[in-house]
């Protein structure tokens, strides 16, 4: 005992002694360049930030018809002397404020940590108030329409011929932010090389009214949030207005002029609904999505981030799927706003990394390899906080197996549902069989959902317990092994009602052993739009509803519907012990807008032969990656040191030997 005891102590100080040798350098030894490293969330040595501050200036640009667009400049410089050499210039185009004044301190994106690297790295950084916000004049009629991407294109070019931009040019920026930089695609600017969209929307329906129904929570805080921006006196003003007089009259345009986005979308009941103010189809023409062949043929380079907790996570695939640019897709288990220190923190710093090495490669042509690694990297989620990394070279998963899970009479024993039904693996048998559920309005995946976060509200699910109890349930046996679901889960749902139309919300969740429901992701359909169509885009094989108003056809009465819709996609690991539960529901109170019927209809859920409903899970065969624990970096950092001490002992031994 005392002999491990001697030896755990001088293991213990060789390593301290290694760890300072390591991290000491010689007094004598020269400084050495750092390595050569760039790999996915590490890069060193091929690019030096070489600068040690910035320089903001900001000025009124002139578009076609005479509007003026407030923008920032952030150039590099070092010892206060601004950098002369042309150099590349990365930009975003910004519905909510290039810059503002909080307590007479001016911020902007000088003040980004992402940004400023960029910037010290010898990127010249702007910023322009998108028309009708900000410091810009100009009003704003819809959002992502062509007033405001055609500006993107004059503003990309004005950038490219300044004498301190080697006119090549790149994008930047998160959510609205993100959109715009694919609008600016579609123009096809000469000068735009490369764009690095976080957390963008490809289809403005399945955001507005996905499935069907309108996210009117969502929407409306969306709306409230540009008024808000759009309307108030702390935006900043630019250089030459000196008493604010001109940001003043601005935004007296903005309160003249702006629409509200919620008068605008709740009115458009369908895919195809026309807005009459701008004479246009938004939900067909204020997307991405509209533009598919003309992003295309940009052929401009792009970084997709996104997050299996954002609003838009199916559509950051959606992109990756149907635009043929060169391009990478990074999926981490990430909120549209993370709140929690540690998920922003890891969210914002591979972020900050991969969009210099993107950048580095695409603006200044440093051979840095990113685009020899494969094009998608994801967060495979074993528990919160859990996670591994994982590549792949393309979606859906090739080796993913799209496996059933049936809906079968209960008692699972898990749940205080109304029918605490069982899901299976095996298909129905019985002629009859079905649940009935009188709808429940008060159902609710809360307040702080992926929805209210998207908007800048708080993110985390409550035990979905409680909504389940109001619902119907499907739940396992407890697993033998654990499951790893990657992918786009898809549900199947024979349904008949009382009245002649419904919503009908599905949960994939997580139960652990006690009882305890965990939210991995949701899906809904309105079911006078269950119609599947052909998609006018790669939808990976899932169920495609055009919903256009000549596809709405009513329940009929006595007569079973099919329902087929996706969820977002996920990459869970469901673990060994754990069960896995499908929760249905007829309302998100909080989230939704729902008609609530009085008296609420019964609706019924078959499950038998002819009418079998089931969710298809895809199923990634075989145990899932475990991330190495800390015990593993613990013996192996011991046993390398018990080789050192033991060569150290060897070689001593040997010089007394020759002495």
């Amino acid at each position: 005992m005392r002999y491990q005891r001697r030896f755990l102590i001088l293991l213990l100080v060789a390593a301290t002694v290694l760890a300072v040798r390591a991290q000491t350098p010689s007094p004598s030894a020269p400084v050495q360049a750092a390595p050569r490293i760039s790999r996915f969330g590490q890069y060193s040595g091929f690019s030096e930030a070489k600068y040690d501050s910035a320089v903001r200036s900001s000025q009124y640009l002139t578009m076609r018809d005479g509007v003026k667009i407030a923008i920032d400049i952030i150039r590099p410089a070092k010892d206060g002397k601004v950098a002369e050499e042309k150099l590349p210039v990365i930009w975003t185009h910004n519905r909510y404020r290039r810059a503002f004044q909080v307590k007479n301190r001016l911020i902007s994106i000088a003040d980004s940590p992402d940004i400023r690297n960029l910037v010290m790295h010898g990127y010249v950084a702007a910023s322009a108030d998108a028309r009708g916000s900000g410091a810009s004049f100009g009003k704003a009629l819809g959002i992502f329409w062509k007033e405001e991407t055609q500006d993107a294109y004059e503003i990309t070019e004005w950038l490219a011929r300044q004498p301190w931009s080697n006119g090549q040019v790149g994008m930047f920026g998160g959510s609205y932010l993100a959109v715009t930089q694919l609008m600016a695609a579609s123009t096809k600017p000469p000068h735009l090389k490369a764009i690095f969209p976080v957390a963008a929307l490809f289809d403005l329906y399945e955001v507005g009214s996905q499935g069907g129904v309108f996210k009117e929570d969502f929407v409306r805080a969306w709306s409230d949030l540009m008024t808000r921006l759009d309307t108030t006196e702390n935006a900043a003003p630019v250089d030459e207005d000196k008493n604010g007089a001109l940001l003043a009259k601005a935004i007296e345009e903005h309160k003249a002029g702006n629409r509200p986005l919620i008068t605008v979308m709740e009115r458009l009941k369908f895919r195809n609904s026309r807005d009459a103010v701008t004479d246009s189809i938004p939900y067909l023409e204020w997307q991405p999505a509209a533009h598919i062949q003309q992003i295309s043929n940009s052929g401009i380079p792009m970084y997709i981030l996104g997050g299996w907790f954002d609003g838009f996570t199916h559509h950051s695939f959606l992109m990756f799927g149907n635009f043929t640019n060169p391009k990478k897709l990074l999926v981490g288990a990430w909120s549209h706003s993370p709140k929690d220190a540690d998920i922003l923190k890891e969210e914002f710093s591979l972020g900050a990394v991969e969009e210099l090495r993107w950048f580095d490669f695409w603006l200044k042509g440093i051979d840095n390899g990113i685009m020899n690694e494969p094009p998608i990297t994801y967060q495979v989620m074993f528990e919160p906080k859990k996670n591994v990394w994982k590549t792949a070279s393309q979606w859906p998963l090739p080796e993913s197996v799209p496996t059933a899970y049936y809906f079968d009479s209960g008692r699972s024993g898990s749940a205080s549902s109304v029918n605490d039904g069982r899901l299976g693996k095996t298909a129905a048998r019985r002629s009859s069989a079905n649940d009935e559920y009188k709808v429940d309005y008060s159902t609710t995946s809360g307040t702080t959902t992926r929805w209210d976060n998207t908007v800048g509200g708080g993110f985390g699910y409550p035990d979905m317990s409680a909504n389940g109890g109001r619902g119907l349930t499907y739940t396992t046996e407890p697993l033998k092994a654990e499951v790893e679901v990657t992918g786009f889960p898809e549900v199947h749902l024979w349904v008949g009602s009382t009245a002649t139309d419904g919503d009908f919300f599905a949960y994939l969740e997580e139960v652990s052993a006690d009882g305890a429901s965990r939210y991995v992701t949701e899906g809904v359909l309105r079911a006078s739009l269950r119609a599947p169509s052909a998609p006018p885009y790669d939808n990976f094989g899932l169920a495609y509803h055009r919903s256009f108003d000549s596809d709405a056809a009513p329940l009929k009465p006595g007569e079973p519907a099919e329902l087929v819709f996706s969820l977002e996609p996920t990459s869970n690991v469901f673990n060994k012990g754990n069960r896995i539960r499908l929760t249905v529901t007829c309302a998100d109170k909080d989230n939704a807008a729902t008609p609530v019927l009085d008296p609420a209809p019964t609706v019924t859920v078959y499950r038998d032969k002819d009418h079998a409903s089931f969710v298809v899970l895809p199923v990634v065969p075989g145990p899932a990656a475990k991330a190495p624990s800390a015990s593993f970096f613990i013996y192996f950092v011991l046993i390398l040191v018990l080789i050192l001490v033991i060569a150290f002992t060897y070689y001593v031994q040997a010089r007394i030997r020759k002495k």
